[in-house]
């Protein structure tokens, strides 16, 4: 049974499945049912799954040690890509071999490894190649574009972002304001959810844009909130943005490998993102940047670097900046091979298929963990209550990613730490949330169901420790 559908929610189409199949949406049946016709199934083979031995938090007494893993934590770092090591063996031997002669050798020439898979990176993005780098790490790409996008004025001087962004992009936009000598409280226009709700609404960040876009020089969202999981709407964003003067950038950290992004068809002005989360570079892999082309000859880079000049003369050495257009101007330094590697490895990847198949896959497997939790773990309305979990990600799939981020009735610690001891690696974040990701790359929908299954028994455990220690 193919997992084709015209239903638009994940429930629909996971109900007509299991009616059609005779199964409830709980049995363990269903969830290998749905593995089994998974047309991306082959891709978890590209991927080392780490195996719950090899877990340093595991309690051996309670697992078997030779299964795999539950890894929901890609939205943090994904998994190793198997053609990594090779790749990074043969850049190795190239250097043994021939050493200096490798810059300009083999499918991967040092000089121009990067240039060498950007086209891979541009199509996951929904950008043109000229109109992506890959270099540095988020947080210097995102200081490199807003020292060219963010030139305040009298008039226009703000920058509009959430107001749990990712703090890096908080300080990054706090040193950018001070780097000008005006003042962060002023200047900086933090977006609040509304009193009592988790996630921010759409038409309250177009109500702001609109009542607020003429003091506003630039406006920084994420693509997905790290913390919420939520997706935000980034082409009405950008529209909204653009209609008011404002320039629109996105870091899209939690975006990029997740969910279809078109941002040269959005018009989005510019973009950064790191790849060690759903792209699987690797810690602190190569990180990616983008510029619309539409800029690409009236926004120039305010640091340059040798590695922007352009390539035809760049080794002339004559100290005459020759500067690249768009992107390729506001490259720095040359690209680290080793870290290109292991990109282009998970690129690759993603190369077999497609984001529209992956997004679809990932719309039914959160759907399906969405329906789990709140089956098994949903706030009590009669008789006497149970712990529970609550879902802080919007329900509305066209709202987020694989993330769903859950709070619990009783201490997220304790019960971080109980999944942990039972093979499950996941993600706790301050204050009280639990980021669990099932990613179509490489998750099942048995990943899924053993989830669920463990994190019963964990509740169950921190359940049973707090009234023993209450006697």
């Amino acid at each position: 049974m193919s997992m084709t559908t015209t239903h638009t929610s994940p429930l629909e189409t996971l109900g007509d499945i299991a009616s059609q199949l005779g199964y409830s949406l709980q049995d363990e049946k269903l969830a290998l049912h749905l593995d089994d016709q998974d047309e991306l199934k082959h891709l978890r083979q590209c991927f080392h799954v780490p195996k719950i031995k090899d877990i340093p938090t595991t309690d051996k007494s309670l697992v078997n040690e030779e299964d795999d893993c539950v890894y929901l934590c890609g939205n943090s770092l994904g998994l190793l890509p198997k053609t990594v090591k090779p790749y990074i063996d043969e850049e190795l031997d190239k250097w043994a071999k021939m050493g200096v002669h490798g810059h300009f050798t083999g499918k991967r020439p040092w000089a121009l490894c990067d240039e060498c898979i950007v086209d891979l990176m541009a199509t996951i993005v929904g950008a043109r190649k000229e109109e992506v780098a890959l270099m540095n790490g988020l947080s210097v790409n995102l200081h490199l574009q807003m020292l060219s996008f963010y030139r305040p004025t009298k008039e226009r001087y703000k920058i509009l972002l959430e107001a749990k962004a990712f703090p890096s992009d908080h300080y990054a936009v706090e040193s950018q304001i001070r780097l000008h000598g005006l003042d962060v409280g002023k200047s900086m226009l933090l977006l609040y959810p509304r009193k009592g709700e988790d996630t921010l609404r759409t038409e309250d960040i177009l109500s702001v844009i609109e009542e607020n876009g003429d003091s506003i020089a630039v406006i920084l969202f994420s693509g997905v909130q790290y913390y919420t999981g939520q997706l935000f709407d980034m082409e009405k964003i950008t529209e909204a943005g653009h209609k008011k003067g404002c320039f629109v950038g996105f870091d899209l950290a939690h975006a990029v490998g997740n969910v279809e992004l078109h941002l040269h068809d959005w018009g989005v002005d510019f973009a950064c993102w790191c790849s060690y989360k759903y792209l699987n570079s690797g810690a602190g892999g190569l990180a990616g940047a983008f510029l619309h082309k539409k800029h690409s000859n009236t926004i120039k880079p305010t640091l340059m670097g040798w590695w922007g000049h352009d390539f035809k003369t760049r080794f002339k050495m004559e100290n005459e900046m020759e500067l690249s257009p768009g992107i390729n101007g506001f490259r720095i330094s040359n690209p680290p091979i080793l870290l290109v590697c292991s990109l282009h490895a998970s690129l690759e990847v993603f190369n077999q298929t497609t984001m529209k198949a992956l997004r679809k896959k990932s719309i039914l497997l959160t759907g399906y963990l969405e329906q789990l939790i709140k089956y098994y773990f949903s706030k009590s309305t009669e008789g006497p209550q149970k712990p529970y979990a609550k879902i802080l990600t919007p329900s509305n799939v066209k709202e987020r990613g694989c993330q769903l981020s859950l709070t619990f009735s009783l201490p997220i610690k304790a019960v971080f730490e109980e999944l942990e001891k039972r093979g499950v690696v996941c993600d706790m974040r301050e204050p009280h949330g639990l980021r669990i990701a099932p990613v179509p790359l490489y998750n099942t929908f048995h990943d899924v169901y053993r989830f669920i299954q463990i994190l019963g028994q964990a509740i169950a455990a921190v359940e049973k420790r707090s009234k023993h220690q209450c006697q």
